[in-house]
């Protein structure tokens, strides 16, 4: 639940953050961007001591698996993978690290505008210009890498007959009889490491 929870939320913050900044609704662009920043800093407290499926150790695969993976995309064949396969678990760590960049540069930018940060008057000139610059080349980024998610979903459905849409819905995935389920940490957790994240947003919004 918590990796679902987190899942449409950044999908919907994303699209909102997009029709923000093209209204110029500046304060909302900021307000989306922090609550952003604070599900992706949860989101990789989740990798670490979360529930089995979303521990990076557990899914994460080395390159090679992945373009191993890779080379049979289009073979058709049972779905028994508990979790992300391995070219999935990189495009985690892709979508995650953009979100991270994407949300602490703007974090700093608008800071900077703002004259809110007491550190951003210790920049230089022209890593504050390199920042902004970074904050608009990784939002295109960000949009290519999402292109390229959605594409894959719609061929693993096609060209494998994976539903990998169903299980981020639902939380559930027919699975061989032998194969275990997951270990599941608590919602409890998951609420502490959320109030962590959140408070470690309001420090950087109020400091950086």
């Amino acid at each position: 639940m918590p990796v679902r929870l987190f899942h449409w939320s950044v999908v919907v913050l994303v699209v909102t953050a997009y029709v923000t900044i093209r209204l110029n609704w500046m304060d909302w662009h900021v307000r989306i961007g922090e609550t952003l920043l604070a599900l992706v800093l949860f989101r990789l407290l989740w990798g670490c001591f979360g529930s089995e499926t979303a521990r990076f150790h557990s899914f994460l695969a080395s390159p090679v698996a992945a373009l191993q993976h890779l080379r049979h995309v289009l073979r058709r064949d049972p779905d028994v993978q508990v979790g992300h396969n391995p070219a999935g678990a990189w495009m985690v760590l892709l979508l995650l690290a953009l979100l991270l960049t994407e949300t602490l540069t703007g974090l700093y930018v608008y800071n900077d505008v703002a004259d809110v940060g007491p550190l951003s008057e210790w920049m230089p000139a022209p890593i504050a210009n390199a920042i902004s610059t970074l904050h608009a080349v990784v939002w295109d980024m960000l949009l290519i890498a999402v292109v390229l998610h959605v594409t894959a979903i719609l061929l693993y459905a096609v060209a494998k007959g994976h539903n990998l849409l169903r299980p981020m819905l639902t939380g559930r995935k027919s699975l061989p009889a032998d194969v275990q389920a997951p270990r599941l940490a608590s919602a409890a957790l998951a609420l502490l490491l959320l109030a962590i994240a959140a408070a470690v947003v309001v420090a950087l919004a109020t400091y950086l």
